[in-house]
């Protein structure tokens, strides 16, 4: 039976870079944001989704502006929540259409940004939580989406306090020095294919 292995992290923590040495060791990863923004690109969704919002979310191209909504869901829990209803149950018939393709591999990654926050560790056999100290991750996120510290801060006040997590955890990895990450993750793989 092919064990989940389920990979989370907060925003700039770099669930991505270790999601993708995975995927260089050979492990079938599946990033659930990615299937999400997939999933919200279908013309049912993008209905369901406008219906949620008095404001106009689609864009002049037909698909959902995703920026206007993450700033609309933000500072609304009860939309957020109506939102996550609609998107979450089709990413899950999503993932275990694409677990049914990989059953021959000993264990899959499955790469979830609220794994925690929606109680997806329930799903999974393992958990890897990666961590990297506040300043990292808010320098890393400045660099690579070009927004503003007081987003970055609020997207992070947004998910679980990073001591949950690590309580919730099977394994943590402080992802600061990458080589160290890596070394990690090789020994990690050994036990996984073992459990």
């Amino acid at each position: 039976m092919t064990k989940i292995i389920g990979l989370t992290g907060g925003i700039g923590t770099g669930k991505t870079t270790v999601a993708a040495y995975f995927a260089s060791k050979g492990v079938p990863v599946y990033i659930a944001d990615e299937a999400a923004k997939e999933i919200m690109n279908t013309k049912e969704v993008i209905q369901e989704v406008q219906a949620l919002f008095s404001e106009n979310v689609i864009s002049e191209n037909g698909y959902l502006n995703r920026t206007l909504i993450r700033d609309l869901v933000f500072s609304d829990n009860d939309k957020l929540a109506q939102l996550n209803s609609i998107i979450h149950p089709k990413v899950k018939r999503d993932f275990d259409n694409w677990l049914s393709q990989h059953q021959d591999a000993p264990f899959v990654i499955k790469e979830v940004a609220i794994l925690f926050e929606t109680n997806g560790q329930e799903y999974c056999d393992v958990t890897i939580l990666i961590t990297a100290p506040l300043e990292t991750r808010i320098q890393r996120v400045l660099e690579r989406d070009k927004t503003s510290k007081d987003i970055i801060l609020q997207i992070i006040q947004n998910q679980l306090p990073e001591e949950q997590k690590i309580r919730l955890a099977t394994y943590v990895i402080e992802n600061e020095n990458l080589e160290k990450t890596y070394e990690f993750i090789d020994i990690l793989i050994k036990k996984l294919n073992n459990i």
